[in-house]
């Protein structure tokens, strides 16, 4: 596993050190809109998270690049060229015409106060718009959305609009079971999850020390990480959250705290893994347009769409390795 875990640190080091740098030269390296979206659903479906699919190059699809070629035993891990030729074959039509459904107009309250502690009289964590519903059901945000359909009135949507989408697999908000738990299972248990801090990725290895999946992740303030080796110990998806400020601020539990309702936009998004170390866990977030960019208190941030493929992938027992 050692050799794994330097190699994955070496490859996201170097990635991150060129800046991107070879992605303007490379001839490999696509350039328009539309072959890059493909290459990230193409990652994305592949469990290698480009970050949001928005036909951009940025770090995290070029990371998922080098991961992905990495995992495939890929000599050249700056190439596109292949990956490209694999999305092609697996992806030929890149957008989905997606209908609003009545039924998600239950996942959308437009007056849910930013405040946390206002927002905790609610009883569910929704989405504030119908258009930030179909941003994370498709992996993107909210102005690439826009940026696909023109004509629409972004801030008027309703049940039975038709909005074109990524042709991405969902994430169903609508599927997700309250307060649903995961439990220990002879294979995924034996599963290990890197956590790079200074990279912010996750990478999650079999048994066999083979490289299964990479994840964009927000890691802690560097003064609450909690380097070293833990185990998962829960898995829960759509809990409750003890939202304690001085416990986010200075990793002290405090005297005042609230409880925040489940739903997407709880602070722990649709689902928390805690670990062996208490109060810290894997989870999603409330805003994934930052991740990899804004810090938590001590924990690892998914992505929701990313978050909720978890329990596919690691379960209680899973080694927990935060460097």
């Amino acid at each position: 596993m050692l050799k794994h875990l330097l190699l994955l640190c070496l490859l996201t080091l170097v990635a991150h050190a060129q800046d991107l740098g070879p992605a303007k030269d490379d001839p490999s390296v696509p350039k328009d809109r539309d072959t890059i979206l493909r290459i990230q659903i193409f990652l994305d479906k592949n469990l290698f998270g480009p970050g949001k699919l928005d036909g951009a190059i940025g770090e995290f699809t070029y990371k998922a690049v080098v991961n992905y070629n990495f995992a495939h035993g890929h000599k050249d891990l700056y190439n596109w060229a292949r990956i490209q030729e694999e999305a092609e074959a697996e992806v030929p039509i890149i957008f989905a015409a997606f209908k609003i459904q009545p039924i998600l107009t239950r996942y959308v309250t437009a007056d849910l106060p930013e405040d946390y502690e206002k927002a905790s009289v609610y009883p569910f964590m929704a989405y504030r718009s119908m258009l930030e519903l179909i941003a994370e059901r498709f992996h993107t945000d909210e102005s690439f959305v826009a940026a696909i359909n023109p004509k629409k009135n972004m801030a008027a949507l309703k049940p039975g609009d038709i909005i074109v989408v990524p042709n991405v697999k969902s994430f169903r908000i609508e599927d997700i079971k309250p307060m649903q738990g995961f439990k220990t299972d002879a294979t995924l248990s034996s599963h290990t999850i890197v956590v790079d801090t200074t990279e912010r990725m996750a990478a999650i290895y079999s048994d066999k020390e083979m490289m299964l999946a990479a994840f964009p992740i927000t890691p802690g303030k560097p003064q609450f990480i909690p380097v070293g080796t833990w185990k998962v110990v829960t898995m829960m998806a759509t809990p409750t959250f003890r939202y304690d400020k001085q416990f986010l601020e200075e990793g002290v539990r405090g005297e005042e705290a609230f409880q925040i309702p489940p739903g997407p936009n709880s602070p722990i998004g649709v689902i928390w893994c805690g670990l062996s170390k208490s109060g810290i866990g894997l989870h999603g977030t409330a805003m994934p347009r930052t991740i990899g960019r804004t810090r938590s208190a001590g924990c690892v941030r998914f992505a929701n769409w990313d978050a909720i493929r978890l329990p596919q992938l690691i379960r209680p027992g899973t080694r927990v390795i935060v460097r």
